[in-house]
């Protein structure tokens, strides 16, 4: 690797974000850029911005890597499925047609692994030598598996069938904001998603993320596990952070 700096783009359903990052703090060395993304978020649409975001930080970015996280199964660079954004997604080989659309390699990861990596390398499970399982508590239930420092891609463990319902129906934060859950209500919900992933995989860490952890302490502590669970750190930084560090590894 040539340079301590990447580009991570983060594609969401409302904003595609994107930062330069420092890569041995596991932080941005610029401003965050957010746009919006298209109302029809195809293909071509959205490579479209993701060209303006890259095109603004391209004097300070020169060929350093570039890494792309989108919510979807992401396998080769093709896109299996497609949450929040154009149906279009799934199965389209999206990898090249941002590589298309730039004239340049990039990286394309799903978000939740993004995340999961940038919790491990600078977060809240930053060195831990063991099997980490970081949660993203949202919209739905993102998740990744990242096992002595090395990402499992794809695990997608909010669609766990649990008691008969896909988890994150039960369990995603918004789930609880559109029912009106209380904590009590909620946290039953919570334990029950919780013991099923330790029991299925004895991760050593549990990292909870997505906007809800900033309410951690409504939470967490009534969980009862086995396996320590704790708060991510870098909150909707994590994304953009894991991107740009996956990217960065695969061009060194």
């Amino acid at each position: 690797m040539t340079s301590n700096f990447a580009l991570g783009i983060d594609i969401g359903g409302s904003g595609i974000k994107g930062a330069l990052v420092d890569l041995t703090a596991g932080d941005f060395a610029t401003e965050r850029l957010r746009i919006d993304t298209p109302s029809e978020s195809t293909p071509a649409n959205v490579a479209a911005i993701v060209g303006e975001i890259v095109e603004n930080f391209a004097d300070q970015l020169g060929d350093g890597p570039i890494g792309i996280t989108i919510p979807a199964i992401v396998q080769h660079g093709v896109t299996i499925s497609a949450a929040n954004i154009h149906e279009s997604w799934v199965n389209c080989p999206a990898e090249q047609i941002f590589e298309d659309a730039l004239g340049r390699d990039i990286v394309l990861v799903n978000d939740a692994d993004a995340a999961g990596v940038a919790e491990v390398g600078f977060g809240a499970a930053k060195g831990h030598p063991g099997l980490v399982i970081v949660t993203t508590l949202g919209t739905g239930i993102g998740s990744a598996i990242i096992h002595r420092g090395v990402l499992v891609p794809n695990s997608e463990l909010g669609h766990l069938e649990i008691d008969g319902y896909d988890a994150e129906k039960r369990a995603a934060a918004s789930v609880r904001e559109r029912e009106g859950l209380k904590w009590s209500e909620y946290v039953p919900r919570l334990q029950r998603y919780y013991e099923t992933v330790e029991f299925l995989f004895s991760p050593d860490l549990m990292v909870v993320g997505g906007g809800i952890s900033k309410k951690a302490d409504k939470f967490l502590p009534q969980l009862k596990l086995r396996t320590p669970i704790v708060p991510a750190q870098l909150q909707n930084r994590a994304g953009i952070v894991g991107a740009a560090w996956l990217a960065a590894a695969e061009a060194s």
